[in-house]
């Protein structure tokens, strides 16, 4: 009895493991939780946040919402969010919406933690309440199945964070906080020819951007003045301000992103790219402003000011159509346009930008090389540079 018992036992086992040879149809696979095993406890609230180290903001472009700025997310209400996010110690990530109504379906299906933005006056109350510059009211909502989220963020929030916050913001956006550097002369030796001692390496990189080596030299001085140390309040490093996950992409070691070789290598490496990915633009001329406005605000705004530039009548190739939308994409009217997909940016910088760079090079192409070309140096010059100018 004992031995039939163990045998009765073994094919129970068995029969568990194979189904008898079938896979029956109400039989969920682990990973699935179902709703009537789920508790009321197991709603995505404060503790479910934090276990996933992500705040999730709703919410649309714009000024005192949310805006990519250099590679790195600003705008008053994201800045506020992330100080919360690093009180219960999450990071945030924002899901831009195209209005209201689409903050609410997204909040009302759980894709989001939090709506910031402007309500209709119908909406019920939100948590967090205040004025905005570009709106008649702004709050934040949050669904009403996480109320500890709710909790959370009424104890911690005071009046008085906004003012700071603004302040903070205002600083990030100050010309003179920008960027850290030493301020070089543009022209180191004009007599004899030398914009910089960094023009063996423009002359060097010219050929993979395709550029004019003096238009690499008008760039970097753009943005670092020749300072191979200079860094940005965003992240970005050396001689052409390169970001860090931009290096990740080009397959520059974060360990190398100061080295002037590396730096400058990289950047040309991008703005091939960038140039690639105007290619339509056919003019050769207009396609460098083009890019050099990419590089500094990024292609996706650039792309965005083309669209809006084509429905309003101009000429989407011509940089000089183009960038007056590009500075309308810092009105309402315009980064809320259905035909804009990356919405509001600083785009009078960008302008500015390329217009300095421009003129620059205007004054740089004067500076020939020993060659009198655009891409080669004599060796022998390089090795006098170098000892004259990098010891």
């Amino acid at each position: 009895m004992k031995e039939k018992g163990i045998y009765i036992l073994l094919f129970a086992i068995l029969l568990g493991i194979t189904g008898c040879g079938r896979r029956t149809n109400n039989v969920a696979p682990p990973w699935v939780v179902t709703s009537d095993s789920a508790d009321q406890s197991d709603a995505f609230d404060l503790k479910q946040i934090i276990r996933n180290g992500e705040l999730i903001m709703l919410t649309v472009s714009g000024p005192d919402t949310y805006y990519e700025y250099h590679g790195r997310g600003i705008g008053t209400q994201y800045l506020l969010c992330e100080r919360f996010a690093t009180k219960i110690g999450v990071s945030v990530r924002v899901e831009l919406c195209h209005d209201s109504a689409e903050m609410q379906r997204k909040l009302d299906e759980g894709v989001g933690d939090i709506m910031v933005g402007a309500f209709p006056k119908d909406t019920e109350h939100p948590v967090i309440k205040g004025k905005g510059e570009a709106f008649d009211s702004l709050g934040w909502t949050v669904d009403s199945q996480k109320p500890l989220l709710q909790q959370e963020l009424r104890s911690w929030y005071r009046s008085s964070m906004l003012a700071d916050v603004r302040q903070q913001e205002a600083e990030m956006l100050s010309a003179k906080n920008r960027v850290h550097r030493r301020v070089y002369a543009p022209m180191l030796d004009r007599a004899n020819g030398i914009i910089s001692k960094w023009d063996d390496l423009f002359i060097a990189n010219a050929p993979t951007a395709g550029w004019d080596w003096r238009l690499l030299a008008a760039q970097c001085y753009q943005e670092s003045t020749f300072d191979p140390q200079a860094h940005s309040w965003a992240g970005a490093c050396g001689l052409m301000q390169i970001m860090p996950t931009t290096a990740d992409h080009l397959g520059l070691p974060r360990s190398q992103i100061y080295e002037p070789k590396a730096n400058v290598e990289a950047a040309a490496r991008l703005i091939a790219e960038l140039t690639g990915s105007f290619s339509d633009v056919a003019d050769r001329r207009e396609r460098i402003s083009f890019v050099l406005a990419a590089y500094n605000g990024g292609g996706g705004h650039i792309r965005d000011a083309m669209a809006l530039t084509e429905k309003y009548g101009g000429n989407k190739y011509r940089w000089a159509d183009v960038a007056r939308y590009v500075l309308l994409l810092q009105e309402p009217q315009y980064y809320g346009d259905a035909v804009v997909r990356y919405g509001y940016m600083r785009g009078s910088e960008t302008v500015d930008y390329v217009d300095k760079v421009n003129r620059r090079f205007n004054e740089y192409r004067g500076v020939h090389s020993p060659l009198g070309g655009s891409y080669s140096t004599p060796r022998k010059a390089q090795k006098e540079r170098k000892s004259k100018y990098r010891s």
